[in-house]
């Protein structure tokens, strides 16, 4: 099944979630045929867990930290998540990788975590302009999948992957269709190297500035299993719109 999340990043008090679903839930009712998922801020997943535990509705959180308690903070586990009710997990996002300086490695053990915790790990890669120009997109792309998923290749088929490039979140300039499906296709290539007995099981998302406009286009490719969407998953209307653009 398609999977269509949101990423609010660091938006939404506890107080717009409220506000947000309660416009939001109506718009989607009834609606088959996709995974919806929500990424509130850790403040605000209360308020989302209580409002969605009756609906369809997939709650996931932005991050957590891969050790179950201990000295570390600002950090959230797991077990914390969990108590909330998430199932999904973002990891490696690229404003962890490049703001936060989390390594591969550090994604690595996220994963891994995510994983014994039986919370579905979505594991974001992606190129910078200067790789992009560089022609090294299918190398970064290949080295962030394979560091990540070092010691974890039996998994394949129980995590999503978001292609996400750096250079088109949040700039208004997103990759075309075109092109999203042909790192798409080399992503689901290399996970059937990675693990031929789990091949073509990982969903392989897109990310980075969908839209209502272009999220149809997207969805029609081949290989777009879904779609992580930011900034336009901040009002209601238009992420009910892009749920429903296929």
């Amino acid at each position: 099944m398609k999977l269509i999340s949101a990423n609010w990043k660091m938006n939404l008090t506890p107080s717009q979630t409220k506000e947000y679903l309660q416009k939001f839930l109506p718009l989607i009712y009834g609606l088959e045929g996709r995974e919806v998922l929500i990424c509130p801020p850790f403040p605000s997943l209360c308020v989302a867990s209580e409002m969605l535990k009756d609906s369809s509705i997939k709650l996931g959180a932005q991050n957590c930290h891969h050790d179950k308690k201990g000295a570390y903070t600002g950090e959230v586990s797991l077990d914390m998540l969990k108590e909330l009710g998430i199932s999904y997990v973002i990891v490696g996002h690229s404003e962890r990788r490049w703001i936060f300086g989390e390594s591969d490695e550090f994604v690595n053990k996220k994963i891994t975590a995510c994983l014994k915790a039986s919370v579905r790990p979505i594991l974001c890669v992606g190129e910078r302009l200067e790789e992009r120009e560089a022609g090294l997109t299918f190398k970064v792309v290949e080295t962030q999948i394979r560091l990540a998923l070092s010691g974890l290749e039996e998994f394949t088929d129980s995590l999503d992957i978001a292609y996400e490039p750096v250079w088109a979140i949040g700039t208004g300039n997103p990759a075309t269709p075109e092109d999203a499906q042909v790192v798409h296709a080399y992503i689901k290539d290399l996970l059937c190297h990675i693990n031929p007995k789990h091949g073509g099981k990982t969903r392989v998302l897109y990310g980075g500035s969908v839209n209502p406009r272009n999220s149809g286009d997207y969805m029609r490719m081949k290989d777009v299993d879904g779609l992580l969407v930011g900034g336009a998953s901040l009002e209601p209307e238009s992420f009910a719109q892009i749920i429903k653009s296929f």
